[in-house]
């Protein structure tokens, strides 16, 4: 039996970046995220993934809920788990890395402190409209 896998970053992933971005766009969409863009990282030298989703909720509650839609969403469409997750515990920044996508949920007051969108302001930037 022939496996449709892709080595990346010497990871396996069962999908491909353009299917799990969508995937985790819908996934930010229905968490009725904020502020929603993507930063196309495929031609950016020394970038860690292919696409960064970045968004912020308005409160813990509403950054969670954001979280388990992404989650819900790609196991739902793809049968995958992020390969990490960090910041969970504080709900200020929570990162799901795929490996190919990292989906970054914040606070809507911590976003601005970290200005992702700024340190990678090189980058081709999507807004995803609501």
């Amino acid at each position: 039996m022939e496996h449709n896998l892709k080595k990346i970053n010497n990871k396996k992933t069962k999908s491909g970046s353009l299917d799990l971005k969508n995937s985790i766009i819908e996934g930010v969409l229905d968490g009725k995220a904020k502020n929603i863009v993507c930063l196309d990282l495929r031609k950016i030298k020394g970038s860690v993934s292919d696409f960064f989703i970045i968004c912020h909720g308005d409160s813990i509650t509403h950054v969670d809920g954001i979280n388990r839609s992404i989650y819900k969403k790609c196991i739902a469409n793809h049968n995958e788990k992020p390969w990490h997750q960090e910041g969970k515990a504080n709900s200020e920044w929570v990162l799901l890395d795929y490996v190919n996508v990292v989906a970054h949920i914040f606070h809507n007051d911590a976003r601005e402190h970290y200005n992702l969108e700024g340190l990678w302001a090189d980058a081709p930037t999507e807004i995803i409209e609501q």
